[in-house]
This record gives structure tokens, C-alpha cells and sequence, in this order.
């Protein structure tokens, strides 16, 4: 399930993802571990919300 959702910005918006990684790769360590922590908090709430 997880690879479906993922698959589909790429699919539908192949020029936003692109851009987004073109952004993502000019932040700095500090700003993509708040990307990441943010991503794996809003993960876990929503698996919480729907069980």
C-alpha cells in the first residue's frame, strides 16, 4: 500500500516531484531530519486514527 501512494505524485505530478527533490537536496541536515521526523509523526498518527 505504501509504494502505491508513493507511486502516485510521480505518476500524476512528474514535474512537482521532480522539484520537490530538487529542493529537498539543497536543505540542510537539520531541515531534512524535521522533514523526516515530521513524515514518521504524521505516519504513526494516521495508522492511529484509522485503526
Amino acid at each position: 500500500m505504501m509504494l502505491v501512494i508513493e507511486g502516485l505524485v510521480p505518476f500524476v505530478f512528474p514535474e512537482l516531484w521532480r522539484e520537490t527533490f530538487r529542493k529537498l537536496v539543497s536543505l540542510s541536515d537539520g531541515q531534512l531530519r524535521f522533514v523526516g521526523i515530521t513524515s514518521m509523526i504524521t505516519g504513526l498518527l494516521l495508522l492511529y486514527w484509522t485503526k
